[in-house]
């Protein structure tokens, strides 16, 4: 995989990610942690104090930086920064809509910072669940795809299916998935209608990456999975670790909804940690046939998708 930012553009990407931060008298102290852990352990530039940096304006980051998906990984990068002002201003979305503009850049994640503000968290809700409803099928196990449980009996079923992985030797992607359900006390897929099938596949990831479901888990799995490939479908899911666990916006019987987890200590470094780990990875193991390989131990999987060890 690749790092998009090559270590030339560094300089200037982080004084622009300063500058989309340097509005209402500065960064936050969370925007400026969240963006010197991601100088550091992302592009693993601690040389770079942004605290004496010279923001870059939008006109001179755009002139720099030509490449597309480079521009695509900075705005996302952008977005990541704005989300983490709290509470979100309106000098923090006019700032971040300046450096898309100097890109020729608009989207829905765009659209949803700017109904956040004027709307509350009713409509940038509705905007990112018109997004995920977009990308649903490609978010739900291969081999499940189109057949989430219909009726009790379905759902019986896929309990009980998974329920048979713990039975496989400890160790095992299968019994190490059930092990992940249980120590958390969340239920199977199955056992509970507030957990689809959707969630086997999320959740098997949690287990090859080596994130836990703690908020700050959630959003590294997010940024992991986007830094492996930059897809749109992973673009979604990043948007809404973000939307539960740092807007605090989206939630369910199982997801409680949290503002400010990137705050927390240590969740900065984690969360940079994960890009640099997915750009490490020699394939994309979000997207494999996760039941396919329930019988091959956790670390053979993890050498199959050329997985980094945890670093924070």
């Amino acid at each position: 995989m690749t790092r998009l930012i090559d270590n030339a553009h560094v300089d200037i990407i982080s004084r622009g990610l300063l500058g989309a931060v340097d509005v209402d008298g500065g960064p936050t102290d969370e925007q400026r942690r969240i963006l010197q852990a991601i100088v550091a352990g992302y592009w693993e530039r601690p040389d770079i104090d942004l605290t004496s940096a010279n923001p870059a304006g939008p006109d001179e980051v755009a002139i720099v930086l030509t490449d597309d998906d480079a521009r695509e990984r900075f705005h996302e990068l952008l977005v990541l920064c704005e989300l983490t002002r709290h509470p979100l201003t309106p000098a923090q979305v006019q700032r971040v809509e300046a450096y898309a503009a100097a890109f020729g850049a608009d989207g829905p994640d765009l659209q949803m910072t700017r109904d956040l503000l004027e709307q509350g968290a009713a409509g940038a809700r509705h905007d990112y669940l018109r997004l995920l409803h977009a990308a649903q099928s490609e978010l739900e196990e291969p081999s499940l795809r189109g057949q989430e449980p219909a009726d009790a009996d379905e759902n019986r079923a896929l309990a009980a299916r998974l329920r048979a992985l713990q039975d496989l030797p400890a160790g095992t992607l299968g019994h190490e998935f059930v092990a992940y359900y249980d120590r958390n006390g969340i239920p199977l897929p199955g056992e509970d209608p507030d957990m689809p099938a959707v969630y086997i596949a999320h959740d098997m990831n949690h287990v090859i990456s080596g994130y836990e479901p703690t908020g700050q888990g959630e959003i590294a799995l997010g940024a992991m999975q986007l830094a492996m490939t930059g897809s749109h479908v992973h673009w979604v899911s990043f948007l809404g670790n973000l939307a539960v666990h740092e807007v605090g916006i989206i939630g369910n019987a199982h997801l409680t909804p949290k503002e400010a987890t990137l705050a927390r200590e240590g969740a900065p470094e984690l969360v940079a940690d994960a890009f640099r780990r997915g750009t490490q990875c020699t394939a994309d193991f979000s997207t494999a046939d996760h039941l396919s390989l329930v019988e091959l131990t956790v670390e053979q999987v993890r050498e199959q998708f050329g997985v980094p060890p945890l670093g924070v």
